[in-house]
């Protein structure tokens, strides 16, 4: 299925479970033309291949969200397997530098499939102490900040940021730039969560392209609506 052929909905959910089973009796939950699917470290290491498979066969787009970061030719290697596998999109770690990074781009450039390739800049658990101690002495949002430009001079399609850094890689990068953003809490899950929380709308505004949500969906006693709520709540739903 090529890019232009899928929905134009900007909502990836996260498919956050322990095991084959779970994941799939969720993924029966869904509907692959509101949304796409997020397959990551702690799914694929239970389940594996089987898993994108599987969920390919329901209709989804998959994000293969396993953050490679090693020598360029064995991540490079890793991208073109996620490639052979069909998956939308796969993302590897901006600081594992460009030479990594240039070579998963001309890999994937030559595969017949080809996923949107990602950086990761800095995990949202890293704080400023954190990257002191590894030897940084750049305040966060620069060095992501850094990290994205670099992507970007690679030729990378996007990166993952949070919604507070959209805003600011919108304007640093190219304007084809796609920025993935998680942690999003709709308004009507807002009340639940203790923690400064953006919204679906306040993301889209902010720049990001595509919005990775987890609990208010597959935590929700009908996902499909939960789906619908939260593209009425961005102005979406009438194009899908």
């Amino acid at each position: 299925m090529s890019h232009s052929e899928v929905n134009d909905s900007p909502l990836i959910i996260a498919l956050d479970y322990p095991d084959q089973e779970s994941a799939l009796k969720m993924a029966g939950q869904l509907d692959p033309a509101l949304c796409r699917v997020k397959v990551g470290k702690e799914l694929f290491t239970a389940a594996g291949p089987a898993i994108l498979e599987k969920l390919t066969g329901l209709g989804f787009e998959i994000f293969l969200d396993l953050k490679f970061h090693d020598i360029p030719a064995t991540t490079a290697a890793a991208v073109a397997q996620a490639a052979d596998h069909g998956v939308w999109m796969v993302n590897v770690h901006a600081s594992g530098g460009r030479r990594m990074m240039d070579a998963c781009r001309e890999r994937l450039d030559k595969c017949s499939h080809k996923p949107l390739l990602i950086g990761v800049t800095v995990l949202t658990s890293m704080e400023a102490a954190d990257l002191q101690e590894l030897g940084c002495i750049d305040e966060p949002q620069d060095y992501v900040k850094r990290l994205a430009q670099l992507a970007d001079s690679c030729k990378l399609d996007g990166v993952v940021c949070s919604a507070r850094e959209s805003s600011m890689l919108r304007q640093a990068c190219s304007d084809s730039f796609k920025l993935i953003t998680p942690g999003i809490r709709p308004q009507w899950a807002a009340a639940n969560d203790q923690r400064r929380i953006v919204t679906p709308a306040a993301a889209l505004e902010a720049g990001s392209d595509y919005l990775v949500i987890g609990r208010p969906v597959t935590r929700s006693d009908n996902p499909v609506d939960a789906l619908k709520k939260i593209l009425a709540e961005t102005g979406l739903s009438s194009g899908l």
